[in-house]
């Protein structure tokens, strides 16, 4: 029998990559116009009433300098409807995906951060909404993959691949920060990454899911470079302090996930120079 997969946050850079590969399952495409995820009782009785085999959350507040002054909305979103969401999963018995991010860590480390480490203390409200929703999915859903993942870019939403373009196209010199470290991950290589965990019955459990680098991971700088380079753009760039451009929210320093259970994903630059080709075709 056919699986039936509900994809909440469906209109997402994610969730779009993610119809296209799992087009071959029976997808049930939320967003917004379809569910609340804030809402208890619509989360309940909505999802309920489909009966999916596997939810998969794609949703949250990403919005990093916003969280800082939209905390209750952070908390709703990234914490509160995990815990909906974990509720209804256990009591339907409805195996759960959900998106989390390298943002839970404290950035410390300059290695990275394998699935188990416990290096947490987020730096940001961001992080820290996102860190109280995994432990309520690991506290309240007893079939669950938590799949962490970071520096998300794709076709289908803003990201910093396209604000760089955008950028390299009007200005001739810029500086972009050197001293923030993680690892970027394109969004049809993570929807890859789940269609495996739904096709080989992997133990549940947290996961992590990044295009590869070298240890530690690259800079944004690194990052940029790269992105003119294979996208032929012609620009002075110089690398900065990111005292330089001051944010709202703090960012970890180092932040690269490694992956050590899945299997490893394509390396970073591989999977940008697919991305630059085929955003071309848009």
């Amino acid at each position: 029998m056919e699986r039936k997969i509900l994809i909440i946050g469906a209109k997402g850079m994610l969730g779009q990559d993610l119809a296209n590969i799992l087009s071959n399952f029976d997808l049930a495409l939320w967003d917004k116009q379809e569910i609340d995820i804030t809402d208890e009782y619509q989360v309940k009785t909505k999802i309920s009433a489909l009966s999916p085999d596997f939810i998969i959350n794609c949703a949250a507040y990403t919005a990093v300098d916003d969280c800082e002054k939209n905390k209750d909305l952070a908390l709703a979103v990234n914490n509160r409807a995990v815990g909906y969401l974990a509720q209804t999963a256990k009591k339907t018995g409805t195996i759960l995906i959900h998106i989390s991010t390298d943002y839970v860590f404290n950035g410390q480390n300059k290695d990275g951060y394998e699935e188990n480490s416990q290096a947490f203390d987020p730096v940001n409200f961001y992080g820290e909404s996102k860190l109280l929703g995994e432990k309520d999915l690991q506290l309240i859903a007893p079939q669950f993959y938590l799949l962490r993942t970071s520096w998300l870019y794709g076709k289908n939403g803003k990201n910093f691949v396209e604000t760089m373009i955008k950028l390299g196209k009007e200005q001739k010199e810029l500086k972009v920060v050197n001293d923030q470290f993680g690892k970027p991950t394109y969004t049809v290589d993570l929807a890859r990454q789940i269609l495996y965990i739904l096709n080989n019955n992997l133990p549940f459990g947290i996961y992590h899911a990044v295009n590869e680098t070298k240890i530690g991971g690259i800079s944004w700088y690194d990052f940029a470079r790269k992105i003119f380079e294979l996208a032929n753009l012609n620009v002075k760039l110089e690398p900065c302090d990111s005292r330089v451009y001051p944010m709202p929210a703090k960012r970890p320093q180092y932040s690269a996930l490694i992956n050590t259970k899945l299997p490893p994903m394509r390396d970073w630059q591989d999977a940008l120079a697919d991305y630059l080709k085929e955003r071309e075709k848009i």
